[in-house]
């Protein structure tokens, strides 16, 4: 069962509110309308502020020093260091020494032979078990440089050298530049077909283009397509510098190979000139691109400017050649689960104004090491008023390139182009081949992910006594907050609370409530308070949370009997807890996963704007005379039981956390591909997290949530997960509990039910920590017997 089910929610309306007086200390609430759609709104355009802003905010990250050429690069270096880390270009490449003919007895290494080159297939190592492999075009006289010549994403290594077709020879740069002397590798790229994005095996095929099926489960990992074809270039520069004395490096690239060729050039200063083309501009607008450009708070600190800065020395030439992308391959009865994102026609006047956004760089501007060294080949056309696009990308951009790279004027006439002599030769195994190598390397880290984990994590830890044990803690908690989840800035709004009535029932009133944190950002729930409140007395306040596409009312309204709360909120208000039932912004399907979108390159995610919603409900609760701070408990379900292990993880002013249909071998669920339920297969792209596989399972999040108590409920039935993994992840937490000498904090209950609330276990694991007697009442499901770990 995906979660997808608690879909049903969204179409329920909160329940009308009737004339009452506010909360003493609010104001009325007199907002109409859908106040969660109306909170997602609000978050967006906090984002698209900030995605604004981030332009002049990102030069806080830089602190060049241009007092000579040495001194620059050593103060850019920590820039560099930082971009390489969110790229996850942090494995060690293998050494390369020579590379691979690739060949059969019925294919020839030897692809093709002109007057002035050969044309070889190769392969080149990169990292154990994952090649480079492509085409070396290797001159017959002494090469005059080296080229790592990078297509685009959709282009096979034999159209860039005019063996295939579907690339004019204007744009066969590869070509040109072996005609004209130079040793050329051509590397395959993974494109953007779906034939193997899933799991045959399994029946789970998506139509997630090929490169996002890798970028999702790398993300998780701590590492991205865009990385690993990094490394496969700069493995290739590797071999072209192995020996001293070697020719001048260069890289060419176009459309997403200009996306790697200006990252490849920024993060290696052995390359000595590269030109990007069909790729530069300003980059505020990733969110709405394919999935797979999703850089984890890369905005913060880098633009293709920014990018620019590094490659200094480097000459650097903009080619803004056109190019256009449509959305993913086309969803089918058996194949779904794409994330949307298209590429617009490139704006020249945007690009030239992100090359101008630094004026150290203008050609003309006071000479200095750092002064001249990129170039925009791009006509202004006085008539129109507007920059034009290069039509045919590597035209414009060849000549200029060869002449930045090896001083040669101009490029010589051209020759004749080869002829393939393999025959029927099909790019698609060579493509199925770097596939899943970069899958199986993948897959690698997430089964070795525990060792590292218990190395950076789990031996950290004190437990010689509580306190130190939560002194330990802390900087995880930082870590978490700061760098896996983002941490927005404290709340520059007023709290201004608002309320009005929503439910009068029997032995309690509801009360809708609001409170503001950023402009048009505020949090909003419900509060259930017990009519049986005597005046001084302080309560315990659980904190009961909807899951995805829920509302408040489906925990709170006793006359709507959901199937998967069972009003679970009302209950205990009926047993006398006050309850609050917060909404959480996971609503709106797209609207809400767009969130994570434009939140990820600024390195914040949905989960920045729920801890400062939690963290401001939990302090006007706080205040409140009815209620006891030091007992604030928090129980939510499915993405309300995901908030369970990282809000409380944040927050210790939660004193319990309950986790229900959630808890889980988390990473795995996200990176696998060998388990039918993972959501590699799904619709619910916002989901990775990224290296959270090498920081946080949910193992690692409830030892931050200890020593407070601490509970999963599991339905054996429930879809989320299986009984084995969620045991296997449980079991950690009570090992820990009990070497913290404190076993009955923790516990865990299995019934015989599915993706709902039971609540009879953890209704006693309540009021056993909350140490609120139960008034007689009858739970909400009675099904089974619980199989809740003895204490």
């Amino acid at each position: 069962m995906s979660r997808a089910v608690l879909f049903l929610t969204f179409v329920l309306l909160p329940c009308p509110a009737f004339a009452g007086d506010p909360l003493p200390g609010t104001k009325p609430l007199t907002a109409e309308g859908d106040l969660a759609a109306q909170m997602v709104t609000g978050i967006d355009k906090y984002l698209m502020l900030e995605l604004e802003a981030s332009v002049k905010k990102r030069q806080e990250y830089w602190k060049p020093d241009y007092s000579s050429q040495e001194a620059y690069t050593k103060s850019v270096e920590p820039n560099r260091e930082r971009l390489r880390k969110i790229l996850g270009v942090v494995d060690k490449r293998l050494p390369v020494t020579e590379l691979e003919y690739v060949s059969t007895t019925t294919q020839p290494a030897l692809v093709a032979e002109t007057d002035s080159y050969k044309v070889f297939a190769v392969r080149w190592p990169v990292f154990e078990g994952v090649d480079g492999e492509g085409l070396l075009l290797e001159p017959k006289e002494k090469p005059i440089a080296n080229v790592i010549a990078i297509p685009d994403a959709d282009w096979t290594p034999e159209m860039l050298v005019g063996l295939a077709p579907g690339v004019p020879k204007e744009s066969q740069y590869a070509r040109r530049l072996a005609e004209n002397g130079c040793r050329v590798i051509v590397p395959v790229l993974i494109d953007r077909k779906d034939t193997w994005s899933g799991n045959s095996k399994l029946g789970r095929m998506t139509n997630q283009p090929h490169r996002e099926f890798v970028y999702r489960m790398a993300f998780e990992m701590g590492r991205h397509v865009i990385g690993y074809e990094v490394q496969k270039v700069l493995a290739v520069a590797d071999w072209f510098c192995r020996e001293n004395g070697h020719a001048r490096v260069g890289i060419f690239g176009y459309a997403e190979g200009g996306l790697l060729a200006i990252h490849a050039a920024a993060l290696d200063q052995r390359v000595d000139c590269s030109v990007v083309s069909g790729y530069f501009g300003p980059r505020e607008g990733v969110w709405s691109e394919p999935i797979y450009r999703n850089i984890w708070s890369y905005l913060r600190e880098y633009g293709d400017t920014d990018l620019m800065r590094l490659t200094i020395p480097q000459r650097l030439i903009i080619e803004p050649a056109e190019f256009e992308l449509g959305g993913p391959p086309a969803s089918g009865a058996n194949r779904t689960g794409a994330a949307p994102g298209k590429i617009g026609a490139l704006d020249v006047t945007k690009c030239a104004a992100e090359w101008r956004r630094d004026p150290q760089f203008f050609p003309d501007a006071e000479k200095g090491f750092w002064k001249g060294r990129t170039f925009l080949l791009a006509k202004f056309n006085i008539n129109a008023n507007r920059f034009e696009s290069v039509s045919h990308p590597g035209d414009a951009a060849s000549g200029p390139f060869l002449e930045e790279l090896c001083g040669k004027d101009r490029l010589t006439k051209e020759g004749r182009i080869g002829s393939d002599a393999r025959k029927n030769f099909d790019p698609a195994p060579r493509q199925k081949r770097q596939f899943d190598q970069l899958v199986n390397f993948t897959q690698k880290l997430l089964r070795d992910s525990g060792d590292r984990r218990e190395e950076t994590f789990w031996s950290k830890l004190d437990k010689s006594s509580l306190d130190k044990y939560q002194a330990s803690t802390q900087p995880f908690r930082n870590q978490l907050w700061e760098e896996v989840i983002g941490k927005l800035p404290k709340p520059t709004e007023p709290m201004n609370p608002r309320s009005r009535p929503i439910y009068d029932e029997p032995k309690w009133k509801g009360y809708e409530v609001t409170l503001d944190l950023y402009p048009d950002v505020f949090a909003y729930g419900i509060l259930l308070l017990p009519k049986d409140l005597k005046e001084g007395e302080k309560r315990p306040v659980v904190v009961c949370q909807h899951g995805l596409e829920g509302r408040p009312t489906d925990v709170c309204n006793p006359k709507e009997k959901s199937k998967y709360y069972n009003s679970f909120g009302a209950h205990l208000a009926d047993k006398g807890y006050i309850v609050f039932a917060p909404q959480n912004p996971y609503i709106g399907q797209d609207k809400f996963r767009v969130l994570q979108r434009k939140a990820n390159p600024l390195g914040l995610s949905l989960f920045s704007f729920i801890i400062r919603q939690h963290e401001r409900i939990l302090d006007w609760l706080a205040e409140q005379p009815f209620v006891d701070p030091d007992r604030m408990a928090f129980y939510g379900l499915s993405y309300g039981g995901k908030t369970a292990m990282r809000v409380p993880a944040v927050l210790p002013r939660y004193c319990l956390s309950i986790c229900a249909g959630d808890f889980n071998e988390w990473v795995y669920k996200n990176a696998t591909v060998d388990y039918k339920g993972s959501y590699m297969f799904s619709g619910e792209y916002e989901m990775p997290e990224f290296n959270l596989g090498h920081t946080f399972n949910y193992a690692e999040m409830a030892a931050l949530i200890a020593p407070r108590p601490f509970m999963v409920e599991r339905g054996h039935d429930d879809g989320v997960g299986i009984d084995e993994q969620v045991a296997f992840e449980y079991a950690k937490v009570r090992r820990l509990y009990s070497k913290l000498k404190i076993p009955e904090r923790t516990a865990i209950e299995f019934f015989d039910g599915g993706h709902e609330i039971h609540g009879k276990g953890t209704f006693e694991f309540l009021e056993k920590h909350l140490k609120w007697p139960a008034v007689k009442s009858q739970n909400p499901s009675t099904k089974s017997q619980t199989n809740a770990n003895p204490k």
